[in-house]
């Protein structure tokens, strides 16, 4: 194959145009597609650089925020546990309190049933013994008890100072109707001249007396003037005695 100058020149030309054909039509448009596509890449990566950061910051956020509602869970629960604790002693307390009341009112019943018991035993003993002493002191009764009784009426009154005899005076200033004497034997007249004496010297009495009867004072002399009455008899210190001990 010869080759000559102007076929080389040729080829090179043609070589130079399809340089720039393909340069024109063919490779820049190539270049732009490809400089758009890195370009479009380009801001896709940034873009997901960009979601990257805000998923890290919304994840720190996240993570901050899980971190205060664990604190604030637990000052919650912390204040709760406070609450219960402080409710629970308070229940208790009062509970406490109420079982005390009841306590205290159930002692109350059973030292009233315990005092009412008592009574009803202080009672019948009492009631037993007045009758043991009743049933002793009737046997024992008899005219010479009885004027012993009158003779220490007599001497005791006897013994009262001036004042007391005043006092008592005053205090009995209203004179009753009839002085009555009762007692349990028939009265001599030696007795009953007595009694009338005394009664003048300390009561503001009348000079009408009367007497009468009554075995059930057992022995010794009541004497009634009025709102006054003056008791020297077993049935009256049976009857005091009684009292006395219900008092005590």
């Amino acid at each position: 194959m010869e080759l000559n100058t102007s076929t080389f020149i040729l080829e090179i030309a043609n070589f130079l145009i399809l340089v720039w054909i393909l340069k024109r039509f063919f490779y820049q448009p190539v270049l732009d597609i490809i400089a758009r596509r890195q370009a479009s890449i380009e801001a896709t990566l940034a873009e997901a650089n960009a979601v990257r950061s805000e998923a890290r910051e919304q994840q720190h956020r996240y993570q901050d925020r899980l971190a205060d509602w664990e604190r604030e869970k637990q000052t919650a629960q912390g204040e709760l546990d406070s609450e219960i604790r402080r409710q629970r002693e308070q229940q208790l307390a009062d509970l406490e309190s109420d079982l005390a009341m009841v306590r205290e009112k159930e002692l109350v019943l059973v030292q009233r049933k315990l005092e009412g018991e008592r009574q009803q035993l202080v009672d019948s003993a009492l009631q037993q013994s007045a009758r043991f002493a009743t049933q002793l002191l009737s046997a024992a009764a008899g005219p010479e008890v009885e004027r012993g009784l009158i003779r220490l009426l007599l001497d005791e009154l006897n013994k009262l100072p001036a004042e007391q005899r005043e006092k008592l005076r005053t205090v009995n200033n209203a004179t009753a109707d009839k002085t009555v004497i009762t007692s349990a034997y028939a009265l001599d007249q030696p007795t009953r001249r007595a009694l009338e004496k005394l009664c003048r010297e300390i009561l503001p009495t009348n000079d009408e007396f009367h007497y009468q009867q009554d075995p059930a004072i057992l022995a010794g002399v009541r004497i009634d003037l009025g709102s006054w009455v003056l008791g020297a008899n077993l049935q009256d210190e049976l009857n005091g005695f009684t009292g006395l001990q219900r008092d005590t």
